[in-house]
């Protein structure tokens, strides 16, 4: 599947009221973001330091679980998926532009 796709695929399940405003958009992406990737956070936190199996699966559900508010947020603000991972790897080729590197992560130029 394309990443573009996966967007489009994914915005047919959202409230149709809310898709009519831009803002309702992006508010109801960054509370969704925030509660899926809390859920992730307190799965990790259980198997670090509760006992808790890791369970893999659950992760990858709740992954696609923020890809698809990911994908709302990114609608609002009026940027499809491919173009947002563009700008995101462009960023990180001119940060570290032979991979990696601990130096320039502490020692970073203002952006």
């Amino acid at each position: 599947m394309k990443i573009n796709e996966y967007q489009k695929l994914a915005l047919r399940t959202a409230n149709t009221e809310a898709m009519k405003d831009p803002n309702e958009r992006i508010v109801n992406g960054i509370l969704g973001l925030t509660g899926e990737s809390g859920e992730v956070a307190d799965h990790i936190k259980k198997y670090k330091y509760q006992g808790h199996e890791l369970d893999k699966e659950y992760l990858a559900k709740e992954l696609g679980d923020i890809c698809w508010y990911i994908a709302l947020l990114s609608n609002g603000i009026g940027y499809d998926l491919e173009t947002i991972m563009q700008m995101n790897i462009d960023k990180l080729k001119k940060r570290y532009p032979d991979g990696f590197d601990v130096e320039k992560s502490l020692h970073r130029e203002e952006e």
